[in-house]
C-alpha cells in the first residue's frame, strides 16, 4: 500500500495514461510555467514582507528620534513645573 490506499503501480499507470493523453511537450510547458509561477509567487512575498517591514522600522526610528530631541519639560505647558527643581514634585505649591 502506498499514499492513501494507492499503490505505486496503479500511480505508474495513470503516469503513462497522463502522458498518452497531454504528451511530453505539454506536459514540460506546464511544468516551467507552474515553475515560473512558484518563483513568482516566492519573489512577491518576499517583496510583500521587505515592504511591510519598512513602515515599522520608520515608525520606530522617529519614535527613537521624537523622545532623544525632546528635552525635559520640553512638552509640558507654561507653569507646569518647568522651572522647579529635578526630583520636586510640580503639584506642591512653592514656599
Amino acid at each position: 500500500m502506498g499514499m492513501g490506499g494507492i499503490s505505486i503501480w496503479q500511480l505508474l499507470i495513470i503516469l503513462v495514461i497522463v502522458l498518452l493523453v497531454f504528451g511530453t511537450k505539454r506536459l514540460t510547458g506546464l511544468g516551467s510555467d507552474l515553475g515560473n509561477a512558484i518563483k513568482g509567487f516566492r519573489s512577491a512575498m518576499k517583496d510583500g514582507e521587505g515592504e511591510a517591514a519598512e513602515p515599522q522600522k520608520l515608525e520606530q526610528a522617529e519614535a527613537k528620534g521624537a523622545t532623544a530631541d525632546a528635552a525635559p519639560g520640553a512638552n509640558a505647558p507654561a507653569g507646569a513645573g518647568a522651572s522647579a527643581a529635578p526630583g520636586a514634585d510640580p503639584s506642591k505649591p512653592k514656599v
